[in-house]
């Protein structure tokens, strides 16, 4: 479907640097929970987490609509339409989450 690089590309590997990051404080959690760590600091840990997460979301949705959704409104037609949609959607589901 996309045979172009995604839009993330440059930034792939700081990406990958960071989800290594967050897959190393979601174990964390997990150890936390099997040592009965108090409630309140594995919220905290999970909070922690999911910020960073969105961090790296809203590292891709920039990147998305500087590089993807700018090329397809340049080239205009039905493919810039849907890229709007996409990233709108795209957007909904973040914020709803």
């Amino acid at each position: 479907m996309h045979t172009d690089a995604p839009g993330y590309h440059a930034t792939k590997d700081a990406h990958l640097r960071r989800l290594r990051r967050i897959e190393g404080q979601v174990r964390g959690v997990h150890r936390m929970v099997e040592q009965d760590t108090y409630c309140i600091d594995v919220l905290t840990q999970i909070s922690a987490a999911t910020k960073a997460l969105e961090a790296v979301a809203l590292a891709l949705l920039d990147e998305h609509l500087n590089h993807c959704v700018t090329h397809a409104i340049q080239a205009g037609g039905d493919e810039a339409s849907d890229k709007l949609k996409e990233a709108s959607a795209a957007i909904a589901r973040l914020v709803r989450s």
